[in-house]
């Protein structure tokens, strides 16, 4: 602890957020997202009318570019989406935690900056991601999840998903399909 005459103890991993920095160290999972650095040209599918029985896809390509954050315990990608009625931009944000050895994932949309999705959260097994969280479409809950798959040094497939009965169904509604471009 540090002091002077005129101020009150303060601790020595006093931090801006008050938190004292971790002391546990990662495990194995903490390298599931190394794949993803890079830049990739992203092929878009998605479900025009999600949770309303629709099976008609819209089709559209965009780019993504990812690095690490944290000392490789993050990453962040920037995306440019290309849709028909005009492009957007969008970015993920990871990050690990050490105690309980699974990631949080969320998505900021450039469209509505002032709101962060609520995060899915989950783990790799076998070479699959699986990533779950509870969220709202249209007013009520749903459960949300991401499927990373598919990943290979050049490739990897993103797959969400909605499901309005806790997770007893689930509606795929947003695929994407990246290729690395350098």
């Amino acid at each position: 602890m540090t002091t002077t005459a005129d101020t009150p103890p303060v601790p020595a991993w006093n931090t801006a957020s008050g938190v004292p920095p971790a002391t546990i160290e990662p495990g194995p999972a903490v390298h599931d997202f190394d794949f993803l650095p890079g830049t990739y040209r992203v092929h878009h599918r998605r479900l025009v009318a999600r949770l309303a029985g629709s099976d008609e896809w819209q089709e559209f390509d965009g780019m993504s570019t990812a690095w690490p954050i944290l000392g490789g315990a993050g990453n962040v990608d920037d995306n440019v989406l290309e849709l028909p009625d005009g492009t957007y931009r969008a970015i993920s944000i990871r990050t690990f935690d050490p105690s309980t050895d699974q990631w949080r994932i969320w998505w900021l949309d450039g469209r509505a900056p002032a709101r962060l999705d609520p995060p899915v959260t989950g783990s790799f097994e076998n070479g699959i991601g699986t990533f779950i969280g509870d969220d709202t479409f249209n007013g009520r809950p749903i459960l949300v999840r991401y499927l990373w798959s598919n990943i290979t040094d050049r490739t990897w497939r993103w797959e969400q998903s909605f499901s309005p009965d806790g997770g007893t169904t689930w509606e795929a509604n947003w695929i994407m399909d990246g290729t690395r471009t350098n």
